[in-house]
C-alpha cells in the first residue's frame, strides 16, 4: 500500500485523465489557508493554459467528480482555480489505523538504487577533530534515509592511510624505537607487537610534521620510508599495517559513540591496486597527456564560466596525486560494486577537487552517463565569533573534547529521579542527540554556531526536547499496558487530534525532501513540530484518565502512531533513545 497523499494524488490524476485532459503528475500541497481546506491542488491553471480553457470550468468538473466520493468533507475553489480539499474524518481514521499496524506504509514509493556513500574521512595516526563530525553524522543519516526509502546502500569511511604522513609517522617511530625488528632488513622471524599506543600516534605525527618542515634531511628520509610502504617492503609495510590497525580501532570506538558505522573500511591505500591499471587505461585511450613532466587530464568544458584546472594524474616526480587515488577508487567500485550512484560527503571547500575528479571519470568513460557521482558539501561549525570552532588557545578541538563539552552541559539537565549509575549513559545519549539534532537543524550547506547550552535546552528546539517528548509518549503507552487498557483503533478525532493526523500525513513528503536535497533539516523540523503538537494534546487533555473509553482508546492509538513515527525518524537521524531523561 502507498501513502495516503500518494493515493489521493493518483485518484485525482485518474479523474483528470477521464475528463479528457493529459496530466503527468498531480501534487497535493498542505493548504496555505487552513480555513479554506486541509490540502490544495494548484495544477488546474496549467491544464487550462494547455487546452486554452477557463480554469474555473475545469476545476468545477474535477470537484463534481470528487464529490461523488465519501472521502471528502468539503471541496471548493479559490482564486483563479485552486482546489481546496478537506477530508472526512472517516478516511483519515481508516488510514491511521492501517499505518498503526505497519508504520512503514507511510512513506513515498520505494526507490531501487544501489548507492556507495563515502563519508567520515578519518586520518590514521591523527585525532578526529570537530571537522570530522559533520561528515560522519550527515553521511550516516543520509545512508539510513536512503535505506529507509528502498536503496541498497553501502558506506565507506575513506580512511586517510597513505602517502607522506605515514612515512613521517614511521620515521619518528624509527627514531624513538631504534631496536624494533620491523626496521631490521635481515630479520626473518615473526614481528613483535608494536609498542605504540594510539595516544602515542596522536603525539608523534604533529611532532614529525614540524621536524620535516625544519629539517630537509628528515623530510627526505620520510619520503624514502613512504616509498618503502608503497612498495610493500618487508618490515616497513608490516609496521604500517600495525599503525593502521591501532589507529582504526580507536577511530571505530569514537564513531560507535556517534552511532556511526561503515560497511567498508577502505583507505586511500586501497586505491593502490587500481592505480596502474587506471593510468594505463587513460594513457592507451588518449584521455591523459604529458605536461611539464607530469601527466594530466584536461577536464575543462567550453561553457565553463571560470577556468577549470586540469586534473593532475601523476606528478613530475612520478608520485600519484590525491585526485588519482579518488579516481582509482571510483574505477575500482564501478568494476566491482557497480553502484548506480556514488555520494561524497565532505566540506564544501573540496567542491573543485571533486568537480575535477567527476569530470575526469565521465570523460574517460570510467563512469557511464547513466551513473550519478554527487558531491554533498557542508558548511562549518563555528564558535560564537562566527569563525571555525577552536580550543581556547586557538588550536583545533578534538572531537572527543567537543562531545565531552556537550555531555557536561547535558548532566545539568538530567532528572533527579535517574539513579546515579545510569546518569552517565543517559547523559551520553542525550549529548550525542543534542549535537546531531543541532547540526541537522541547519541546512547542510550552511554554517552554524556551536552553543552547548542552547543545544541541550530541554525546552528548546533541541535533540534533548525531541527525546524528552518521545520518551514521554513511550512512558504513557507503558502505563496503559500496565493498567491492562486495550487500545487497538482510532474511532473519533477532536480538532487537536486531527491536526496531529494531518501532520503525520506529511511524513512521506518530509522524507522525499530530505532525500532530494541531501539535507536533514526537513526531518529535524518535522520532529519538533510533531512533538509540539503532541505535547499540546498531552498537556491540555486527559488521556489515561479520560472517562470516555472511545476517546481514551483513540488518543492512546494516536500516541502510539506518533511514537512509532518519531522513533523511526529519530533512528534515521542516527540518534539513540534512552529509557529516561
Amino acid at each position: 500500500m502507498n501513502s495516503f497523499i500518494y493515493l489521493q494524488q493518483e485518484k485525482i490524476k485518474e479523474i483528470i485523465i477521464n475528463l479528457g485532459y493529459e496530466v503527468n503528475n498531480v501534487l497535493l500541497y498542505k493548504s496555505s489557508k487552513p480555513e479554506l481546506g486541509q490540502f490544495q491542488y494548484n495544477g488546474v491553471m496549467e491544464i487550462a493554459k494547455k487546452y486554452k480553457l477557463n480554469p474555473i470550468e475545469i476545476a468545477n468538473k474535477i470537484i463534481l467528480e470528487l464529490n461523488k466520493s465519501n472521502d471528502y468533507h468539503n471541496v471548493n475553489i479559490a482564486g483563479p482555480g485552486f482546489i481546496n480539499i478537506t477530508f472526512n474524518d472517516s478516511i483519515l481514521i481508516d488510514y491511521m489505523n492501517i499505518i498503526n499496524k505497519d508504520i512503514n506504509i507511510n512513506k513515498s514509493k520505494l526507490l531501487n538504487k544501489k548507492l556507495l556513500i563515502d563519508y567520515g574521512g578519518a586520518n590514521v595516526a591523527k585525532a578526529l577533530h570537530v571537522g570530522h563530525l559533520r561528515s560522519a553524522i550527515i553521511g550516516e543519516a543520509l545512508k539510513r534515509l536512503s535505506i529507509e526509502l528502498g536503496c541498497k546502500s553501502y558506506s565507506d569511511v575513506h580512511l586517510g592511510d597513505w602517502g607522506r604522513p605515514m612515512g613521517l609517522v614511521l620515521l619518528e617511530i624509527k627514531k624513538r624505537y631504534t631496536n624494533l625488528n620491523y626496521f631490521d632488513e635481515n630479520y626473518n622471524g615473526k614481528y613483535e607487537d608494536c609498542p605504540i599506543s594510539n595516544d602515542d600516534l596522536e603525539e608523534i605525527y604533529p611532532l614529525a610534521s614540524i621536524k620535516s618542515k625544519e629539517d630537509p634531511s628528515y623530510m627526505e628520509e620520510a619520503r624514502i620510508i613512504t616509498s618503502y610502504i608503497q612498495e610493500k617492503r618487508k618490515g616497513y609495510y608490516d609496521l604500517w599495517k600495525k599503525v593502521v590497525e591501532i589507529s582504526s580501532n580507536d577511530i571505530k570506538k569514537i564513531y560507535e559513540r556517534l552511532n556511526v558505522y561503515f560497511d567498508f573500511w577502505n583507505g586511500e591505500s586501497n586505491s593502490d591496486k587500481y592505480v596502474n591499471d587506471l593510468i594505463d587505461y587513460l594513457n592507451i585511450n588518449n584521455y591523459s597527456k604529458e605536461s611539464d613532466g607530469a601527466i594530466i587530464i584536461d577536464v575543462s568544458k567550453e561553457d565553463d564560466n571560470a577556468p577549470m584546472p586540469p586534473l593532475l594524474l601523476v606528478k613530475s616526480n612520478n608520485a600519484v596525486s590525491y585526485e588519482t587515488t579518488d579516481l582509482a577508487m571510483i574505477y575500482g567500485y564501478m568494476k566491482e560494486l557497480k553502484p548506480d550512484e556514488m555520494w561524497y560527503i565532505t566540506d564544501q571547500r573540496q567542491s573543485l577537487h571533486f568537480e575535477q575528479v567527476f569530470r575526469a571519470a565521465y570523460k574517460s568513460k570510467i563512469v557511464s552517463e547513466d551513473k550519478v557521482l554527487e558531491f554533498i558539501g557542508f558548511g562549518t561549525m563555528n564558535g560564537k565569533d562566527g569563525k571555525p570552532f577552536k580550543t581556547r588557545d586557538g588550536g583545533t578541538m578534538k572531537l572527543l573534547d567537543l562531545i565531552d563539552m556537550v555531555k557536561e552541559e547535558t548532566y545539568k539537565n538530567i532528572g533527579s529521579n535517574i539513579p546515579e549509575e545510569e546518569k552517565n549513559y543517559v547523559a551520553e545519549k542525550v549529548a550525542i542527540a543534542s549535537l546531531k539534532y543541532a547540526d541537522f537543524l541547519s541546512n547542510r550547506s550552511s554554517d552554524y554556531i556551536f552553543d552547548p547550552v542552547k543545544f541541550t535546552d530541554l525546552n528548546g528546539k533541541t535533540g534533548a526536547y525531541i527525546l524528552y517528548s518521545t520518551i514521554r509518549m513511550k512512558s504513557l503507552l507503558n502505563k496503559a499496558k500496565e493498567s491492562n487498557i486495550d487500545f487497538n483503533n482510532i474511532s473519533v478525532l477532536s480538532e487537536i487530534d486531527r491536526n496531529i493526523v494531518l501532520k503525520l500525513l506529511e511524513v512521506p513528503k518530509v522524507l522525499e525532501v530530505a532525500y532530494n536535497s541531501k539535507s536533514l533539516n526537513s526531518i529535524a523540523d518535522f520532529l519538533y513540530e510533531i512533538s509540539n503538537l503532541y505535547n499540546n494534546l498531552y498537556s491540555n487533555n486527559r488521556i489515561l484518565t479520560e472517562e470516555n473509553d472511545v476517546i481514551k482508546e483513540s488518543r492512546l492509538v494516536l500516541t502510539e502512531i506518533v511514537y512509532k513515527t518519531s522513533k523511526k525518524l529519530i533512528d534515521i537521524l542516527g540518534i539513540e533513545i534512552p529509557n529516561k531523561i
